[in-house]
């Protein structure tokens, strides 16, 4: 029996292990991927987190599990299947087996949204790709679309415009939600072209992306657009399948809980991308888990 078991080392599961290892926890993190450090392993450059200006993702994740190495926290490689609710413990079914806790901290994150239009699965990793910093490398001089209008699409252009011959940007709004400083950064890029009011609706190519089709919504017209890639930034899904029917959640799936990591479910706690939330970043990701790390060990500590 643990006191605290965390699914997922992100920001938020290896934040909420340090915390709830220096309180004295008895804790598990499970994580499915061979590698800490969630989503940030694959940001090419950090530069709002403070005291680290202009640090590479895939450093600043391995310093953060360094510190919970630091700390002896037990760290496992195992796929949750269900998560089920025995009141006074969580019973945790997994690929490793089962474990349980007095405490669950969910740090599942979110994955990226897909276009589902044609191609798009049958030429993803041959063109098709979700990050711009983990793939970008491979477009060096190449022409290449990114398509969405929030942060992540317009940081992903700004990007790949640093050594791609072309960048397009489709967006199918005419304007962006992104940032007015990144907006600003985009536009003043002679190498990036704006295609406002269009989507795609199909992705051309035999072994590797050759063309977008796409329609224009504010004309009804469709074109063809000669590209080498496309970046798909098109917004993110919270990964809270697990505790589907065990705590309140938004239509989106974001798992309804305050700054606490409280979930309407005693014992459940929350921290990170999955959480219903204004902002979503790394450094808010590393407060939820120091957050909902203090709230589960109070919640332990009342139930004895």
């Amino acid at each position: 029996m643990y006191d605290l078991i965390i699914i997922g080392s992100g920001p938020a599961g290896l934040s909420a292990a340090v915390y709830g290892k220096r309180a004295g926890l008895n804790l598990l993190v499970l994580e499915q991927a061979p590698m800490s450090g969630g989503q940030v392993l694959t940001t090419y450059e950090v530069d709002n987190y403070l005291g680290m200006p202009g640090i590479n993702g895939f450093d600043m994740g391995m310093q953060f599990r360094a510190h919970a190495d630091k700390l002896q926290v037990e760290f496992k490689e195992a796929q949750v299947q269900a998560v089920e609710d025995k009141g006074s413990s969580k019973l945790l079914h997994t690929s490793a087996g089962d474990f349980e806790t007095k405490a669950l901290l969910v740090a599942t994150g979110a994955q990226h949204a897909h276009l589902q239009v044609p191609g798009e699965e049958e030429l993803s990793g041959m063109g098709v790709s979700y990050c711009a910093t983990c793939d970008g490398a491979f477009f060096r001089k190449k022409t290449v679309a990114v398509v969405g209008g929030g942060d992540v699409a317009l940081e992903d252009a700004i990007y790949l415009a640093r050594f791609c011959e072309k960048v397009y940007v489709i967006h199918r709004r005419d304007e962006f939600r992104g940032a007015k400083v990144l907006q600003e950064e985009l536009l003043s890029l002679p190498n990036v072209e704006i295609l406002y009011h269009h989507t795609v609706f199909a992705i051309q190519g035999e072994d590797q992306v050759e063309a977008l089709s796409l329609h224009n919504v504010q004309t009804g017209e469709d074109k063809v657009l000669a590209v080498n890639g496309i970046f798909i930034a098109v917004g993110i899904h919270p990964t809270s399948q697990l505790l589907a029917g065990l705590v309140d959640m938004d239509a989106q799936g974001y798992v309804l809980a305050g700054e606490d990591g409280r979930t309407s479910c005693d014992g459940i706690f929350v921290a990170g991308d999955i959480r219903k939330k204004p902002l979503r970043q790394i450094v808010t990701a590393v407060a939820d888990g120091a957050n909902a790390a203090v709230s589960a060990g109070q919640y332990i500590q009342q139930a004895k």
